[in-house]
Parts: C-alpha cells; sequence; structure tokens
C-alpha cells in the first residue's frame, strides 16, 4: 500500500472514511479482497507470496492499514514480512495502543513501515522510522505515501486536497476512485529524495501508478458509520490497468 488518506471525525455520520492504493510488481501473486478462508472474521487482500495484507477490517471493527516507508536499504531475508503486522492486529485481542506496544518492541525485525491502527473509537499512527512513539490520531484529513504521516510530498498534499474536496459532495464511491486514479506526475524539482533512481522517483511520484511490471494494483475504499455499519469496496488492476469491483457491507 503506497498512499491512505484519512478523514477522521470530519463527518458525524461517518467518523472514519479511508481511501487508499497499493501499489506492487504484477508478478507478486495477490487476492482480491474477501473474507479469509483461514480467518473468517477478516476482511482483506491477501499477498499470497508472504501471506499477509496491505489493509483490512474485522467483523469487531478493527481496522489496519499499512504502507512502506520507502528507503535505499538492501532487502534483507532475515527480516518479517511488514504485511504481518495489520493481520496480526486484526487476528488477536489486543486494543491497538497494547498491540503498538509489540510493535515497538519488535521494530527492528521490519524493515521501514507506516501503520494505522484502530477502531471507530481511537485510530493509532506508528512507524518503526519515526523518532516518536505510536501517537492518537487527531480529526481531520490524514495522509500517508511512502514517508512519514503527512509529510508534503506533492503526490499527498494534491491528494489530500482532492479528497477534501470530494467529502463535501453526496457521496458516490465513483468520485472516491476518481481522485485514486490521477496519473499527474510531479515535477523533477518537486521530487523526493528516498534513495531511489530519478526514474523510479518520477514513476512514483503519480497518486496512481501504471507501467509494465509495477503499478497501482487496487485501489480502496472504506467507511465505517457512527452506527458500526461498514462499506469496503475494492477496485484490482492489472498492468492493463483494467480493474474489477467488488464490495462487502456488514455490521459490527
Amino acid at each position: 500500500m503506497c498512499l491512505i488518506l484519512i478523514a477522521y471525525r470530519t463527518q458525524t455520520a461517518y467518523p472514519v472514511i479511508l481511501v487508499a492504493n497499493r501499489d506492487e510488481f504484477f508478478a507478486r501473486p495477490t487476492a482480491s479482497c474477501r473474507y479469509w478462508a483461514e480467518s473468517p472474521n477478516i476482511l482483506a487482500g491477501k499477498d499470497l507470496q508472504a501471506g499477509g495484507t496491505w489493509l483490512g477490517v474485522n467483523r469487531q471493527g478493527k481496522l489496519a492499514a499499512l504502507t512502506n516507508y520507502r528507503q535505499s536499504i538492501q532487502h534483507n531475508m532475515q527480516l518479517h514480512s511488514r504485511g504481518q503486522l495489520p493481520l496480526d492486529f486484526l487476528n488477536n485481542g489486543q486494543t491497538a495502543p497494547e498491540y503498538l506496544q509489540t510493535c515497538v518492541a519488535q521494530a527492528a525485525n521490519y524493515q521501514g513501515f507506516n501503520l494505522i491502527v484502530g477502531n471507530l473509537q481511537q485510530l493509532y499512527y506508528y512507524s518503526n522510522r519515526a523518532e516518536t512513539a505510536p501517537l492518537p490520531l487527531t480529526a481531520g484529513i490524514h495522509g500517508l505515501s511512502n514517508h512519514l504521516l503527512d509529510t508534503p510530498w506533492d503526490k499527498l498534499v494534491r491528494a489530500k486536497q482532492a479528497f477534501g474536496e470530494v467529502l463535501k459532495q453526496p457521496f458516490d464511491v465513483e468520485n472516491y476512485f476518481a481522485l485514486l486514479q490521477d496519473r499527474q506526475q510531479t515535477t523533477e524539482e518537486a521530487l523526493p529524495n528516498t534513495g531511489v533512481s530519478a526514474e523510479w522517483e518520477k514513476l512514483l511520484s503519480s497518486i496512481f501508478i501504471q507501467s509494465p511490471d509495477y503499478g497501482t494494483r487496487c485501489s480502496s475504499v472504506l467507511r465505517m458509520s457512527a452506527m458500526g455499519e461498514v462499506e469496503f469496496w475494492e477496485r484490482s488492476f492489472n498492468a492493463e490497468g483494467v480493474g474489477d469491483t467488488v464490495c462487502y457491507r456488514f455490521k459490527i
């Protein structure tokens, strides 16, 4: 998952509205959003290579979302898969603060990550590349790409602005999918320097990423009502950019 936008307590009827794009190599096997056969309490997509997820909810209303922290570090096969972090939270009975203390203790076992976990009552953010302890999210619009929470990268600034405009309109899920389809790339002078090549920085600078081998694999829209109603849409994509859409609804 390389882009997450959250409107937290900006609407009385829907305290949590989250939209996200997951970017990954097309060769990496993936299952689209569904209830897991081995864990029917969990609704999420699944990384079929490592077994984890990037975004999911469970029937008790727990929410977990992940992005990688981009830096030029050689991949260490001894480290744990970051996709296990959201899955573990959804699978256990711990509160978000309790679980994040476990994450802090095990932070060195993972490459850089950003993690948002919680429920309707409170969401928390933690990164093992931040110098701060886990933080409760404040009310408002927040964004994550592949750096720390609300880092003002051009793509994130544009995405948050577009998200805010869509939130003002009567709800239509297609409007949220449309903002996640933005292919505008950042100008060279505004690109971040995260240690990858200039070509990769340029490719990764759009909200929706498309190339022959790597790109946006799915877009997600999730909202949770104050009454405990959960709606979860996911639109998946292949290398040609053509996607199928699924939708799930349940009551906590």
